[in-house]
């Protein structure tokens, strides 16, 4: 048989490699229609619809970033069960209508499970459109009560409520501080109303009703209309419902006219954000948070946060949101761990709601058939003249407020 001439031969190589890359792609297509979306003998696929840009952006590179250290400590140790876990994240500015067509490409992309969305107006659009494919809906940072209930089949909440936050807000004003005067400022959206419904229902229960309330539309910082409504009603505490950037330009317009109310912010707001947009002006805010101190040790899981940060990313300083972020992906890693070598989206329930405890390094989620919500904590933080968070159990024991208090009904 004669030779092969050389360009014989470089045809049969290259068509040789076309086979060889044809065969490698009908045998992920084979393992895909073997296995659920997003799952692959070497990696497990997740994806992210938050805000990147925009007034909210940080509170979607927090959770990233939280999600992203969680997922490269446990990728760093081999994976869970010999697969990596990647996330994709898509920008959707805090826009509803983004929210929608970031979702509808992931779940086009074939994600194993869509996780750490930020907002409660996002979270609204993009759930019917996750429920309609029956992908699961894990984690988004929203404490909306939409969200919770039996109904809810495909959503895996982490956080504590907005209902319980604001609960926590009025017993701690009320109780700790005799206020009874409070008012609301509150974004015009279903976040905001979300918020201003907890609030209200928190005063029904002690009696009272809101001394004003004013509102601000979404992804602007256009408050100064609300704040001279509420100043003229006299509030001795404000609470607000709203991302970083209105907030702290609210807080630091009202000091600048000289309004001497208790500032009061619920966990979505961002806390590390919050602090270097308000700068001096930030002493005594208070932030109800939905997860540990992130630099305390009351759970070993903080350590684990911190230690799992630095792995990531050298330079990211610790937050609350970002530890959200984190637990969010420990959360994922347990399930993904509990499900064994054949990972299915119905593997979830399975794994999560049998009413037992969940240990994620001493801070417990527990879930069941009927409750899709697994932390009802709430934890209280100020900001002191340092602009740095500390820990409350109590506002008695936060003496800038006490002052703040005392200096008001001087003046009445």
């Amino acid at each position: 048989m004669r030779l092969l001439s050389r360009l014989s031969l470089k045809k049969l190589v290259a068509a040789s490699v076309v086979a060889i890359l044809a065969s490698a792609a009908s045998g992920e297509a084979r393992e895909q229609i073997r296995a659920e979306p997003g799952v692959y003998s070497d990696r497990i696929v997740f994806g992210q619809s938050a805000a990147f840009s925009g007034p909210a952006g940080e509170l979607g590179k927090g959770m990233q970033t939280g999600i992203l250290s969680a997922f490269k400590e446990v990728n760093d140790r081999g994976g869970v069960k010999g697969r990596r876990l990647e996330l994709r994240s898509l920008d959707d500015a805090y826009e509803p209508e983004a929210a929608i067509v970031n979702t509808q490409q992931l779940i086009g992309e074939n994600v194993f499970a869509l996780i750490g969305a930020v907002g409660t107006p996002t979270s609204k659009a993009a759930v019917p459109v996750a429920e309609e494919h029956d992908v699961p809906y894990i984690a988004p940072m929203t404490g909306a009560e939409y969200l919770r209930g039996s109904e809810r089949r495909t959503v895996i909440n982490l956080r504590a409520s907005y209902y319980q936050e604001t609960e926590e807000m009025i017993e701690r004003l009320t109780t700790d501080l005799g206020i009874e005067r409070i008012a609301i400022l509150h974004q015009d959206d279903s976040f905001g109303r979300a918020g201003l419904q907890g609030v209200l229902l928190a005063l029904e229960r002690r009696k009272l009703s809101a001394a004003g309330t004013g509102i601000f539309s979404r992804n602007t910082v256009a408050i100064k209309t609300a704040l001279l409504d509420l100043r003229a009603t006299g509030p001795e505490a404000v609470i607000i419902v709203g991302p970083y950037k209105p907030t702290a330009t609210f807080i630091k317009w009202a000091r600048h006219i000289g309004m001497d109310s208790i500032f009061m912010t619920l966990s979505f707001v961002g806390s590390n954000a919050l602090a270097s947009e308000l700068g001096d002006q930030g002493a005594g805010v208070l932030v109800t948070q939905v997860v540990p101190f992130p630099t305390g040790d009351t759970v070993p899981a903080s350590a684990s946060y911190r230690a799992a940060l630095k792995a990531y990313d050298p330079a990211a300083k610790p937050g609350f949101i970002s530890y959200e972020g984190y637990l969010a992906g420990r959360l994922i890693i347990h399930v993904v761990d509990n499900c064994g070598r054949q990972v299915t989206r119905s593997c979830i329930d399975a794994v999560l709601r049998t009413g037992n405890n969940i240990n994620l390094d001493g801070f417990t989620l527990r879930y069941n058939k009927n409750d899709n919500q697994g932390s009802d904590s709430v934890f209280l933080t100020i900001i002191g003249p340092d602009g740095q968070y500390t820990p409350l159990v109590s506002l008695t024991s936060a003496t800038i407020l006490t002052d703040i208090v005392h200096m008001q009904k001087t003046l009445r």
